[in-house]
């Protein structure tokens, strides 16, 4: 019999045809994609770009880095190149790719390289890969460059492996959305003879980065992950090229990779096929599916055997499978139809040599094994067989008392047979007065009735008994001789028989299509249950609000009782309804199930014989709490697509409940934003009224002390006095300034190439008696490179740390200024051996106006090391506060500033002097 053609899902159609009109106005992206740099890259996209000119396109080039490499140079001459903007950025001009000329110009194909590249600040977007997004939804096509290491979910690997974070990323949507992506591959030999050559970059250049991030090992995992990211890009192509353009009734598994289907049954010995399967795929690297079909006769099955079921895929995905349940009639049909949609070319199943009675009995009726059925209806699929020993269960047991679920399907199973009898006598009795009137014939279409009536209301089983009553009460009660089970005709045989097989047929279509509505039902309440709560979730603004609606989802949807249970913002969790009356949960189960993101309780590998089932709500960002729930029965959860189905609630309630955090978070930030540019600007006002009076006021102290100081006035310690908190007030206020003009980035760095030890022995000079009752040390290398910053900013910087380092130890301490080369960075630190940082987050010292002791008679209101942290981020790097480890002690400052290489024509420097 021909299988029809499956119905095309009109909304797949809706989505695919929306999809498409997006695609076709939307810009077309080409990636050129390397290992590393010096591949060729830029030099095959413009080798292309000048193939296209020779056809007449209108291609532009927005930017292209040669890089000094005059092969790809020469690639440049003939074509249209977009003059770029310049930006001011610290004293200096900056090159950079023109968004809006581009917009202008509007050409069919602009090449942009350097995907991941970091736009100067004032630019339209801080990345170059938003301005190409810009140029796409523009409609201009667009060829761009990228390495593996600037790709965001490969980016701690790529750090792993050559000791170096790339700061440059672009996020792997970008990456895969692209129309297209050519990886240019180059062996690792010829690339490092490309470097020694000069090729790539220039040869003191060229010798560090083979002592670095160039070396060979790291090349060859670099080449590596470039190809099984490509060979990923790839199979997804395949795969939505098969999804859009082969039709569903006539897509066939296509052999281009070794994905693996293991098929978990409800027979002993599903645990070693999954093992095996894991196996296999690892020992390849494919990726691999387990599922289990669950037909109508395996509803009946015992509730140990579908918790089995249920730990079996759990197991699955422990091992890394992607699992699914799936309904069907036909477990064969299931299983092509999911290899099909997911291009899985070999499937695992497990096989048990029958006995000789069994395989006689096999033969004699035609029945086809599982996977006989799957090779017809899919001979394109490969198999492996997993042997398994007859009655080796490698599962929980079957349990042979009868428990509860399988009492009420006793008693099912006898009212079904009590109905059958009923219906038999009650058709007896309706047909005997219509025997006068009727023929035969018509007699056997009630009995038929009958049966259908049975098997829509009781199932097969029923209809079965029903069908061999009605042939027993038609041949007693209506066929010749009456009352008798002896046939005179020997026709009513036949009738007898085709009665019995039609009987069963209507039974079996009948039971089925009851199987089907039942099945269609839960379906639709699911359904109905996610959209009401996903529709409630989305109106909820408080955390307790969306609390109380998943609890009650829950509860209605699972017939159970809830708790929800939130983390505060030390990770502990605490009752949203500490007055629920139901049921107690278990603080510390529930604390274990958050702190490792395991589910734990009744069904799980944590404490399986708890009564209540702790889910952790995990949100994209993190964990936000956890739900408890304690079903009314252990079946209810033990069932795979219910426990799914519970996840699948668990992950809603998680993400709205994220949703509702970062709407507080968002709008806290917009309210401190508002409010500190509001300071800034009220500070900066009344610093610049106050700067004329304090500046006449310690002039006229000052010149009051000289006074009373030649007159011999025992007042002029206080003259003094006044002069020093007016010089102190006018710093303050000076501070004021600065932050305020640092935070509006009004600070325009003057750069130059300045020695950390001149900075310091500045900085010390300037501190003068601050620094007369402890000891400073400078602990810096002879060959330290030199420093490209503003040298007042700088030090500014060691100035107030190094205050701050004397206000706050005791006197005679030790203050230590030292720095080291790290990579391609300036470490700098400021230590000291006083009783370290307050106890806290070191993080707060940095905010504005915020002190380690809120209550301090140090004088101060909390701006050095905001000041600090603004002029080193200003330059380009980064600072932090942390204590010494022990068994030393005190405070230490750390900050980073980026090296740069001297250029060879920069003035010499000279020699500094560091006495303080």
């Amino acid at each position: 019999m021909s299988e029809e053609p499956l119905r095309p899902d009109p909304d797949a159609l809706l989505a695919a045809a929306r999809a498409a009109d997006a695609r076709a106005e939307r810009g077309r992206l080409k990636i050129y994609f390397g290992a590393s740099a010096g591949v060729g890259k830029t030099w095959a996209m413009l080798d292309a770009a000048q193939r296209l000119r020779a056809r007449n396109v209108d291609l532009v080039v927005g930017v292209a880095e040669t890089h000094g490499r005059s092969e790809t140079a020469a690639l440049l001459q003939g074509l249209e190149c977009l003059p770029p903007r310049t930006v001011t950025l610290h004293g200096r001009s900056l090159p950079e790719f023109d968004l809006d000329a581009a917009l202008a110009r509007r050409p069919a194909l602009l090449l942009v390289d350097e995907l991941a590249h970091s736009n100067a600040p004032g630019s339209r977007h801080p990345k170059r890969w938003q301005d190409i997004e810009e140029l796409l939804d523009a409609g201009i096509d667009v060829w761009t460059t990228v390495n593996v290491q600037h790709i965001e979910s490969l980016n701690d690997v790529v750090g792993g492996i050559t000791g170096i974070r790339v700061r440059e990323t672009v996020p792997d949507h970008v990456f895969d959305a692209a129309s297209e992506v050519e990886l240019v591959d180059l062996p690792t030999d010829d690339l490092l003879r490309r470097l020694s050559e000069g090729k790539i970059y220039l040869p003191e250049q060229a010798e560090r980065a083979v002592r670095h991030f160039f070396r060979k090992g790291n090349l060859m995992a670099l080449r590596e992950l470039a190809l099984r990211r490509t060979a990923e890009r790839v199979e997804d192509d395949v795969r939505s090229y098969r999804l859009e353009h082969v039709a569903q009734d006539r897509r066939a598994v296509w052999q281009v990779s070794d994905a693996l289907l293991a098929c978990v049954g409800p027979d002993s010995g599903a645990e070693r096929l999954v093992r095996a399967a894991a196996r296999r795929a690892a020992q390849g690297g494919a990726p691999w599916h387990a599922v289990y079909v669950e037909t109508p006769a395996l509803q009946r099955l015992p509730e140990a055997r579908r918790r089995a079921i249920l730990a079996t895929l759990r197991l699955a995905e422990s091992l890394g499978a992607v699992t699914a349940t799936l309904t069907a009639e036909d477990a064969a049909d299931a299983v092509v139809a999911y290899a099909r949609e997911h291009n899985l070319g070999t499937v695992v199943t497990g096989y048990a040599l029958p006995d000789a009675a069994s395989a006689l009995w096999r033969r004699v009726r035609g029945h086809r094994s599982f996977g006989e059925r799957v090779a017809v209806r899919a001979p394109e699929i490969e198999f492996m067989v997993i042997a398994r020993q007859p009655g080796a269960d490698t599962g929980p047991p079957v349990p042979d008392e009868v428990g509860a679920d399988d009492a009420d399907r006793l008693a099912r199973r006898a009212r079904g047979y009590v109905w059958a009898l009923a219906s038999s006598a009650a058709v007896t009795v309706v047909a005997t007065p219509l025997l006068r009137y009727f023929d035969l014939a018509n007699i056997v279409m009630l009995f038929l009735l009958a049966v259908v009536a049975v098997a829509v209301r009781h199932g097969r089983r029923a209809a079965l008994a029903a069908a061999v009553l009605n042939v027993l009460a038609f041949d007693f009660f209506f066929v010749s001789p009456r009352f008798t089970f002896s046939v005179s005709d020997a026709q009513y045989l036949l009738t007898f028989a085709v009665m019995m097989a039609v009987g069963l047929v209507i039974g079996q279509l009948t039971a089925s299509l009851r199987y089907q509505a039942r099945v269609a039902g839960y379906r639709e309440q699911r359904a109905r249950g996610l959209f009401e709560m996903a529709r409630d979730l989305g109106r909820a603004l408080t955390q307790e609000q969306v609390a109380e609606i998943g609890e009650r989802a829950v509860a209605r949807a699972f017939r159970c009782q809830t708790a929800m249970m939130l983390a505060d913002g030390d990770g502990r969790l605490a009752a949203v309804s500490p007055d629920n009356d139901r049921f107690v949960p278990d603080a510390g189960l529930a604390q274990w199930a958050f702190d490792h993101a395991e589910a734990a309780g009744a069904g799980t590998g944590t404490l399986p014989g708890a009564p209540v089932l702790y889910l952790p709500l995990q949100a994209p960002m993190r964990t936000r709490g956890v739900i408890a729930v304690k079903p009314s029965g252990p079946r209810l959860l033990m069932i795979p697509e219910q426990r799914q189905l519970l996840d699948t609630y668990a992950a809603l309630v998680a993400i709205a409940i994220e949703r509702v955090h970062f709407v507080a978070v968002a709008q806290d930030t917009l309210l401190s934003i508002e409010s500190e540019r509001l300071r800034n600007s009220l500070l900066a006002a009344l610093s610049h009224d106050l700067r004329t009076p304090l500046t006449a006021l310690i002039g006229l102290s000052e010149n009051l002390s000289a006074a009373l100081a030649r007159d011999g006035s025992p007042r002029g310690a206080d003259a003094t006095a006044i002069a020093d908190q007016a010089r102190r007030t006018a710093q303050l206020v000076n501070n004021l300034l600065d932050m305020a003009r640092l935070q509006a980035g009004a600070v325009a760095l003057r750069r130059d190439w300045q020695s950390l030890e001149e900075l310091a022995g500045s900085a010390i000079r300037s501190l003068g008696p601050a620094l007369d009752r402890h000891v400073v040390e400078l602990r810096l290398p002879p060959d330290l490179p030199l420093i490209h910053g503003d040298a007042v900013l700088l030090e500014r910087v060691l100035v107030n740390l190094l205050e701050n380092a004397a206000k706050y130890t005791p006197e005679g301490s030790h203050l230590r200024v030292s720095a080291a080369r790290d990579g391609d960075r300036i470490a700098i630190e400021v230590s000291d051996d006083g009783p370290g940082l307050p106890p806290g987050d070191p993080e707060r010292l940095f905010r504005t106006f915020t002190r380690g002791e809120a209550e301090s008679s140090t004088p101060g209101v909390g701006l050095g090391l905001a000041i600090c942290r603004a002029i080193v981020r200003a330059h380009g790097g980064d600072i932090e506060a942390d204590s010494q480890a022990a068994p030393a002690h005190g405070a230490v400052f750390r900050w980073t500033l980026p090296h740069r290489d001297m250029p060879a024509d920069a003035p010499p420097l000279p020699a500094a002097d560091c006495a303080p």
